[in-house]
This record gives structure tokens, sequence and C-alpha cells, in this order.
């Protein structure tokens, strides 16, 4: 092809050299058309000059070649044909040779058209496949970079799960032993205790309730600021009431028997049923001193807790609790911050395998469309 244009390059100064010559000798017979010739050989030289051989051949650079080529050719097909019939009839021979000349580059990129788009387009494919292979090797460098990644991200988690599961076992030991665990079972027995006092008091809940708005609204009944206190914390906390009574709980007894004698007098409105619950129990702590051995464990309760909430040794285990939960709180973040770093670097991971098994399938494909063979990357 490239010979052939330089056939037509050759055969366009020859029509420029015969039309200058007949120009400057002015015959006016011939001057017309010599000046026509002349303005078509320039314009096909300033074409041909333009037309840019590939310096490397691929696919791409060979398909632009053809197609520039096909433009050039189509306008010269065009400018000829309109052209030399009003050179005619001079110029007769060289007009003939320029006709063969370009008729044979027309000939040549015909085939190397034909060869381009129906043989040489099977390189493209060859062509996609070797740039594939080179990016595939590119990934495969990346892959073992974020592998790399993952194992350091890896190694540095596993020991901070370590100290994570050290530190919790530690923890569960000072909560488990020692005085926090003796604690914990003092708690534990003082709310059943409590839950004990309260179901022993059921029967006052409404009588009380009943005092301390008589008491608050000026209605009498001889109830004291201190008894309405007292009777406040038997509401909601009778463990702590009964504890803060002397032994034989006076001061209960002097609310309950301002109760019965309120009951009596029907100062306090209730119904029928539960005054009679309330002066059955009345009875019980008035006469039969029931809440006695209650109270004896209570103040028992309360003074072992006191002493445990004093003890040094308690001080110490939550100084070791509170800093080892401090600890964990630290690691538990870090640890959260390296698992997010991993996920990362596991989905980027994924992603790359992913596109590699892409890339990988369609170099198979490229080959086969190309060669005809059957190829699997692994």
């Amino acid at each position: 092809m490239n010979l052939q244009i330089q056939a037509l390059v050759d055969v366009s100064k020859q029509l420029l050299d015969v039309s200058s010559k007949e120009i400057e000798r002015r015959n006016m017979k011939v001057y017309n058309r010599a000046r026509a010739l002349n303005k078509l050989a320039r314009l096909f030289l300033d074409r041909l000059k333009k037309l840019n051989p590939p310096e490397q051949v691929s696919y791409d650079s060979m398909n632009a070649y053809v197609q520039e080529t096909q433009k050039l050719l189509l306008v010269t097909d065009i400018d000829i044909k309109n052209w030399f019939p009003h050179i005619s009839p001079f110029f007769i021979m060289d007009r003939r040779k320029a006709q063969s000349v370009y008729d044979k580059a027309k000939q040549v990129y015909n085939n190397l058209n034909d060869f381009v788009t129906k043989e040489y387009v099977k390189t493209k494919a060859l062509e996609e496949a070797l740039s594939q292979l080179n990016e595939l090797q590119v990934d495969e460098q990346r892959l073992l970079s974020i592998q790399e990644d993952k194992d350091s991200i890896k190694n540095e988690r596993l020991p901070i799960e370590q100290e994570i599961a050290d530190l919790e076992k530690k923890i569960t030991e000072l909560q488990c032993q020692g005085p926090i665990d003796k604690l914990n079972l003092v708690t534990a027995e003082i709310e059943k205790l409590n839950s004990e006092l309260k179901e022993s008091l059921r029967h006052f809940q409404k009588p009380f309730v009943k005092m301390q708005a008589l008491a608050t609204s000026g209605g009498g009944g001889g109830v004291t600021p201190d008894e309405l206190q007292k009777i406040n914390i038997y509401l909601d906390k009778p463990f702590e009431a009964l504890v803060q009574e002397q032994q034989g709980y006076p001061m209960l007894k002097e609310i309950l028997e301002k109760l019965e004698v309120m009951i009596e007098k029907d100062t306090l409105k209730l119904k029928p049923d539960k005054a009679r619950k309330a002066k059955e129990s009345i009875n019980d702590f008035l006469h039969k001193n029931q809440l006695d051995s209650l109270q004896i464990r209570c103040k028992e309760m309360a003074q072992t807790r006191d002493q445990l909430l004093t003890s040094s040794k308690l001080d110490e285990t939550n100084r070791s609790l509170a800093q080892c939960q401090e600890q964990l709180v630290q690691l538990k973040a870090r640890r959260t911050s390296v698992e997010t770093h991993e996920t990362v670097k596991a989905n980027s991971y994924q992603a790359t395998v992913d596109e590699m098994n892409n890339k990988k399938r369609l170099v198979e494909k490229n080959i086969y469309s190309a060669l005809g063979k059957k190829v699997q990357i692994a």
C-alpha cells in the first residue's frame, strides 16, 4: 500500500510537471486545461502528504491507516471523475498513466482492507489478550501485596484478642472471688430480706399511705415528722428502715399503735377487709414480735455489708476492676479499628480476585476467537 501511495505521489508530480510546462508555453488552446490539471495535481500531493503510514504495526494503527487511505481514495476518485473529462482531449497519455496508477492503488487498498477486516482483526483479540495478561501480572502483584497486608493486620488483631480474653478472665475472677463476690452474695441476701419484709408489711401499704396523706393535710392522728419519714422508708426500703431501728423496732410499734387507733375510729376510711387484715398484722407485730428474727438477720447482713464496703481489700479489688475494665474498653476499640481495616482489605482482595477471574475468562475468549484454540488460565 505504501508503494502504491508513493506511485500516486510520483504520478501526481509528473502531472504537475507537464501541466506547469504547458502553462509556461502560454498556449491558449491548452492553457486553461493545463491550469486545471496543475491545480488538481497540487491537490493530490497535498492530500498524499497528510497520509501517515503507522510506524508500529498493530490492529488499531492498521485500521486507522486503512480508514485514512479510504477517505483519500474516495475524494481522489471523485476529483478524477469530475476533472479528467474537462481536461480531455489533452494530456491523454499522462491521464491514462495516472488513472492506471490510481486503479492499481485502489486494488491494493481493497486487498489491504480485506486483510485487515477479515484476517488481521484477529490480532486485535490477541493484542487485547496480551494487554490483559500484562494487567493480570500487575493484579497478581497487587493481590500478593493485599494478602501481606491482611496477614499483617491479622497478626496485629490476634494479640489484641488474646489480651481481651485475658482481661475478661481477670475481670470475671475479680468479680467472682474475694470481697466483691462476698458483697454480691450479701447484696442478694439483702434483696431477699427486703422482699420478705415487703411481703410481711403488705397489709400496711394502703393504711400507711392514708396515714401520710392525713398527717400531711393536717388531719392529725398524732403522727410526728420523724414517724412520717420512717413510714416512707418502710414503704420503699423496709430492710433499711428495720436496720435503722433499735432492737424491737420501737418506732414501728409506735406507728402501728397510732394506726390501730385510727382504724378503730375509722379515721382512714379503709375497706372492711383491708382494715381487718391490717389489724391482724398489727397484732402480730405488737404482741407476737414476728419481726424480731427478721430484724436480727437484717442487722447481721447490714453489718457484714458495711464491713465489706469499708474494707481495704474491697477498695483494692475495685481499683483493679476499674483499671481492667478501662483497659478492656480501649482494647475493644482498637480491635474494632483493626477489624474494620481487615474488612476493607478482605473486600479489596475479593474484588481483585473477581476482577482477575473476569480478565482470565476474557483472555480465554479472545484467544479462542483469534486462534480457535481453547485455553484455560489458572
